[in-house]
């Protein structure tokens, strides 16, 4: 069975948060955002799998589910949902190895070579980006543009995840180029009132949704 992403994938970045992670991670539940990774880059791996232990705890309850940036053990031993690696961890293969079967494994890549890579691995879904120019990354790969995202969805029926500074007024056109979900950070964690900007990001990309079916 294929499995499906929520539409909008909310990235918990604890290097940009305004509050807690869960904090956020329940107003962005309360709001209807259903999928959500906690990545936190400066923490030990005892601290890491603490605070993901409590976000997969306190949101399953309310129907959200948690993977875990970069590490795979922690993922397992917090009982998230799955776990995403970038182009410099443990290959979608070796993370698999870690998380067994039934959790999602996500992967992310930057250019037409890595993405062709991922397709013949055993990884749920790809991440390509930075689609836009994107401030979330202290170093971050070359902008792909939505002509990249055109081109790799005729490469692969896996599950296609846009990332990258994308905004509210991007999403559309992020969607119509081919993704299936939406992964966002700064516009979201760090607005004035995140769980509003998810729901407006949710109309947008309902309404998106159902254009493409047309």
């Amino acid at each position: 069975m294929r499995i499906v992403l929520p539409r909008l994938y909310v990235i918990l970045d604890a290097a940009l948060l305004n509050n807690s992670s869960q904090e956020c991670a329940q107003e962005l539940a309360a709001a209807g955002v259903r999928l959500m990774q906690y990545r936190d880059k400066a923490s030990c791996a005892r601290d890491l799998l603490k605070t993901s232990r409590e976000l997969v705890s306190s949101l399953k309850p309310l129907g959200a589910s948690l993977v875990v940036n970069d590490r795979p053990d922690v993922a397992a031993l917090a009982g998230a949902t799955g776990v995403h690696v970038g182009q410099d961890d443990l290959t979608p293969e070796q993370a698999r190895a870690v998380v067994g079967k039934d959790m999602l494994v996500g992967v992310s890549t930057h250019n037409l070579e890595q993405f062709r890579r991922a397709t013949s691995t055993s990884a749920d879904y790809i991440a390509v980006g930075p689609v836009f120019a994107t401030a979330s990354k202290a170093n971050p790969d070359p902008v792909v543009g939505l002509e990249l995202l055109r081109q790799v969805r005729t490469l692969t029926d896996k599950l296609i995840v846009a990332i990258g500074g994308i905004t509210l007024g991007r999403a559309t056109s992020v969607i119509a180029a081919g993704a299936d979900s939406v992964a966002v950070i700064r516009d979201v964690v760090c607005a004035v009132n995140p769980g509003e900007r998810a729901r407006h990001f949710l109309e947008i990309l309902d309404a998106a949704k159902h254009a493409a079916k047309v």
